[in-house]
C-alpha cells in the first residue's frame, strides 16, 4: 500500500473521530473539544465550531463508522459520494503550514465538520482504489470496540492502541494456558 503521508494523517484523524465516541464516552463534547480536535490534526485556519458543528461532527462520526463495520464495498463507496455531494466538493491543490502540495475538498472557509468528512472521503477514495479498505479495522480484544488502521506490511494488526488491548489479550491468554496445564 503506497498511502501519502496526507492520506496516513487523514486515515489516523478518523480513526480518532470514531474512536472519541466509543467505549461509553464522548471526546468531541462541545465546540472547545471540535476546534482542539482541529489543531491536533493539523487543519489549517480558520478553525472555529459552534454547537451545530459539535452535531454536524457526531454525524461524520456516525456516517464513517459503517466504514469500519461494513463489509460491502458499495456501503463505503454510497457513504464517500453522499459526502463529497452533501459538502459541495470542489478540489484544490494547496500548500501550508509545512505541509507540501495536497489536495483540499473544499474552501477552508467552510465548517469543520465539512472539512472532515472530505479529507475522510479523500483518503477513503484511495483505499478504494488500491482495495485496501480491509486495513480498516475494529479492535479484536473482547472488551474493546475501538478502531483502527493497520499500516503493517503484511497485515498482521489485531488490536488498537487505545487501551494496551494486546498486552492484555495476550496476558490473559497466557494465565488461562497455566491454570489449564496440570500441576
Amino acid at each position: 500500500m503506497s498511502l501519502t503521508d496526507e492520506n496516513r494523517s487523514v486515515l489516523l484523524m478518523l480513526v480518532d473521530l470514531i474512536n472519541s465516541g466509543r467505549n461509553d464516552q464522548e471526546l468531541l463534547a462541545d465546540a472547545g473539544a471540535i476546534e482542539e480536535f482541529a489543531r491536533r490534526h493539523d487543519f489549517s485556519a480558520p478553525i472555529s465550531a459552534t454547537s451545530t458543528d459539535v452535531e454536524l461532527t457526531h454525524a461524520v462520526r456516525e456516517d464513517f463508522e459503517t466504514v469500519f463495520d461494513s463489509d460491502a464495498i458499495e456501503d463505503v463507496v454510497a457513504a464517500v459520494n453522499s459526502t463529497l455531494l452533501r459538502c459541495n466538493a470542489l478540489p484544490q491543490l494547496v500548500r501550508h503550514d509545512g505541509w507540501d502540495w495536497h489536495l483540499h475538498g473544499t474552501a477552508q472557509t467552510a465548517p469543520l465538520p465539512d472539512r472532515f468528512a472530505i479529507d475522510i472521503a479523500f483518503a477513503l477514495i484511495d483505499l478504494i482504489r488500491e482495495h485496501e479498505l480491509s486495513r480498516l479495522q475494529v479492535c479484536a480484544a473482547e472488551d474493546c470496540n475501538a478502531v483502527f488502521v493497520d499500516f503493517s506490511r503484511n497485515r498482521s494488526k489485531r488490536f488498537c492502541d487505545t487501551g494496551n488491548c494486546a498486552n492484555r489479550t495476550h496476558v490473559a491468554a497466557y494465565r488461562k494456558r497455566q491454570e489449564e496445564q496440570p500441576a
